[in-house]
C-alpha cells in the first residue's frame, strides 16, 4: 500500500532474468517457483506495477502459504520491508516482488501504540515511530459489519489512489517473523492496510473493487505515467 503524498521514485529496478518465469525452486520453507519478473534474492526488489502485462499477470495469481517461518522466509520479509521503505509506502506483499508466498510486511510509523487513522500520520516522525510487523499465512477470522472508506494507494499502482469501502475491523490470525502465532484485532488504518495487503494474496488489486471505468481510468493513467517516465 503506498502513501498518498508519495512523489518520490520506486527502488531501482535491476534487469531480468530472460527465461526466468520456466524456473522451478525451493529455498527453505518457501516455494519460489517465479513469475516473469522474479529475481534472485537481494536487498531492494523491483515492484511489479500493473502497466506491464507481464507483472499483472503476476500480481493476478493466488499466492501460496509457507510451511512455517524459517531464515528463508526472514530474508524475504527483510528485503521486502526495505523495499517498501525505499519505495516509500506502509505495506508490501509478496507477489508485489514477484514472490508467490503468503508473505506481508507493513509499518504505519504507530512505534507509540497511538493508532493511525491516517498516513499523514504515519509519516510523522516516521524514523522515531518506525514499527514494522511481518506477516506469514494471515487469516481474516472475523470482519465487522460497520464499514470505514479510506482513500487507497498502491505501490503496483502508482499514482493513482480512489476510495474503497472494507470493514472497519477485522481479527486477523498469522505467524510473526519469529514464526510464533498471533491473533489480534485491527482497526482504523491498520484494518485498511492489512484488507489491502491480504487482497493482494489472493489475486486482487485495490481497483477491483471500483467500478469498471475506475479501474480502466486507473490503468490508463499507471500506463501513462510509465510513457512518460520513459520518455523523460
Amino acid at each position: 500500500m503506498s502513501l498518498s503524498t508519495n512523489t518520490a521514485s520506486r527502488a531501482p529496478c535491476p534487469a531480468r532474468t530472460e527465461g526466468a518465469s520456466n524456473l522451478t525452486a525451493k529455498v527453505g520453507n518457501l516455494d519460489l517457483t517465479p513469475g516473469p519478473a522474479y529475481l534472485p534474492p537481494m536487498a531492494l526488489r523491483r515492484i511489479l506495477t500493473i502497466d506491464n502485462a507481464a507483472d499483472l499477470a503476476v500480481l493476478k495469481q493466488v499466492s501460496k502459504p509457507v510451511a512455517g517461518v524459517d531464515d528463508s522466509v526472514r530474508t524475504l520479509m527483510d528485503d521486502m520491508l526495505e523495499t517498501m521503505y525505499a519505495a516509500p509506502g506502509i505495506g508490501l506483499a509478496a507477489v508485489q516482488i514477484g514472490a508467490l508466498n503468503r508473505v506481508i510486511v507493513m509499518d504505519l510509523g504507530d512505534k507509540d501504540g497511538v493508532v493511525c487513522e491516517t498516513e499523514e500520520e504515519a509519516a510523522e516522525n516516521a524514523e522515531a515511530r518506525k514499527n514494522p510487523r511481518f506477516f506469514a499465512n494471515p487469516e481474516i477470522l472475523w470482519a465487522s459489519d460497520e464499514l470505514y472508506t479510506y482513500e487507497e494507494g498502491c505501490l503496483s499502482i502508482p499514482e493513482y489512489f480512489d476510495k474503497v469501502e472494507r470493514p472497519a475491523r477485522v481479527r486477523i490470525r498469522y505467524l510473526n517473523r519469529d514464526g510464533e502465532q498471533v491473533e489480534e484485532e485491527a482497526e482504523g488504518l491498520y484494518a485498511v492496510c492489512i484488507q489491502h495487503e491480504m487482497d493482494h494474496l489472493n489475486g486482487v488489486l485495490f481497483i477491483d473493487h471500483l467500478s469498471r471505468l475506475k479501474r480502466e481510468r486507473a490503468v490508463t493513467k499507471v500506463k501513462k505515467a510509465a510513457r512518460d517516465r520513459i520518455a523523460a
